[in-house]
């Protein structure tokens, strides 16, 4: 039997997959629980329509990423820092500190969607780099300053 898968199945098949399968595991698992549908010009149907919607939807979210990124790489955060001897800096300017920063500044940002290999700790310029939406990621600069 044809059938479409509707949700994730582990091993089994991912959503708007298509799969023949045996006609018991299909009947008696994939559509009574829910994760498939049986193959016709309907269900064909609101698949390419499924698929459409969402073709669209990532190009809607990537067109907003990239005109937001244009925003952001314009901005220059500036964190005011306690140093010591030799400028060495106390503590380092973290994900969240930035989250916040940027939030202050009108934008609602995820801690998750800022990219840093390690806590910035040094006066000066960094780069950050942050993911808007699947490859769409804007560099900001930021600075510490005594």
């Amino acid at each position: 039997m044809k059938v479409i898968f509707i949700k994730d199945l582990k091993n089994q098949g991912k959503k708007g997959e298509v799969k023949i399968v045996k006609d018991g595991y299909a009947e008696n698992f994939l559509i009574k629980k829910g994760y498939a549908v049986q193959v016709t010009e309907e269900s064909l149907r609101k698949l390419e329509d499924s698929k459409r919607k969402e073709k669209q939807e990532i190009l809607k979210n990537t067109k907003e990423a990239e005109e937001e990124k244009v925003k952001l790489e314009k901005i220059i955060l500036s964190f005011k820092v306690k140093t010591g001897e030799y400028d060495k800096v106390f503590g380092s300017i973290s994900p969240k500190q930035i989250k916040e920063e940027l939030s202050k500044k009108g934008y609602k940002l995820d801690k998750k969607q800022i990219l840093l290999d390690s806590n910035i700790s040094s006066l000066g310029f960094h780069n950050v780099k942050i993911r808007l939406y699947k490859e769409v990621i804007a560099t900001i600069k930021i600075e510490l300053t005594k």
